[in-house]
C-alpha cells in the first residue's frame, strides 16, 4: 500500500513540477518576445542566463531528492527518479500546449537543456526517452529482478552517450571546428540514425536484463 501511495505522490509532485517549469518558460518567452523558437531565441549570455541554468539544475536536484525520500533502497530510489523525471518531462509539454498551444507537432524543435551546452532536438525525442524511463522506473520500484552483465553496462553507457551527443552535435561541432558563433547555433536537421539506433539498443538491452533476471 505504501508503494502505491509513493508512486501517486511522486507522480503528482512531478506533474506539479512540470506545471511550474512550463509556467516559467511561458514567462521567459513573453519576456524575450519569442514566438518562433528557432527564429527568436537569443542564446547570448545575459544576467538571466545563469539564473536559467541554475533553475534547470535545481529541477533535477528536486526530482532526485523526492526519489531519495520515496525509495526504501537504492533500486527503488533510482526507479522513483526515472519515474519522476519521465512524468515531469512529458507533462512539461502537456502544460505548454495547454498554456500556449505549443508544440504544434511532436517533430517541432525544442531547446532541451543549457547544461553544459545547448541541447536541441525534436519534442518526440525526449518524450520517447521519458516513456522508457517511466517503464524502467516501474520495474525497479516493483522489485522486478534484473541481471546486468558487463556487456549490458557497456551497451547502456554507450547508448546514453550517443543519444546525448545527438542533442549537442551542432554545439560540439562548432567548439572543435571553431567556425561560427556558438550562441547562434540553430539546428537544421536531426540525426535520427544517431538517436534511434542507440535508443533501440537501450530498449532491447533493458528487456534482456529484466527478462533474464526474472528467469534466474
Amino acid at each position: 500500500m505504501l508503494k502505491e501511495k509513493n508512486i501517486i505522490f511522486v507522480g503528482i509532485f512531478a506533474i506539479a513540477m512540470a506545471y511550474l517549469e512550463s509556467a516559467v518558460v511561458v514567462y521567459l518567452r513573453a519576456m524575450y518576445g519569442i514566438k518562433d523558437l528557432l527564429r527568436d531565441i537569443n542564446l547570448t549570455p545575459d544576467v538571466y542566463t545563469f539564473i536559467e541554468i541554475g533553475r534547470e539544475a535545481a529541477t533535477i536536484i528536486m526530482l532526485a531528492l523526492v526519489a531519495l525520500l520515496a525509495g526504501s533502497n537504492w533500486q527503488k530510489k533510482i526507479g522513483y527518479f526515472f519515474l519522476s523525471f519521465g512524468v515531469w518531462d512529458i507533462f512539461y509539454y502537456i502544460w505548454l500546449y495547454i498554456f500556449i498551444q505549443w508544440p504544434t507537432s511532436l517533430l517541432e524543435w525544442d531547446i532541451l537543456f543549457l547544461i553544459p551546452l545547448p541541447w536541441w532536438g525534436p519534442v518526440i525525442a525526449p518524450i520517447l526517452i521519458s516513456i522508457l524511463l517511466i517503464s524502467i522506473g516501474f520495474l525497479l520500484i516493483n522489485d522486478i529482478k534484473f541481471k546486468v552483465t558487463r556487456i549490458d553496462w557497456m551497451l547502456f553507457i554507450l547508448s546514453i552517450i550517443i543519444i546525448l551527443y545527438s542533442f549537442v552535435e551542432d554545439s560540439i561541432w562548432i567548439i572543435f571546428s571553431k567556425e561560427g558563433n556558438f550562441y547562434e547555433i540553430r539546428p537544421t536537421s536531426f540525426n535520427w540514425i544517431l538517436f534511434i539506433i542507440p535508443f533501440l539498443v537501450w530498449v532491447i538491452t533493458s528487456v534482456k536484463v529484466f527478462y533474464h533476471g526474472r528467469r534466474s
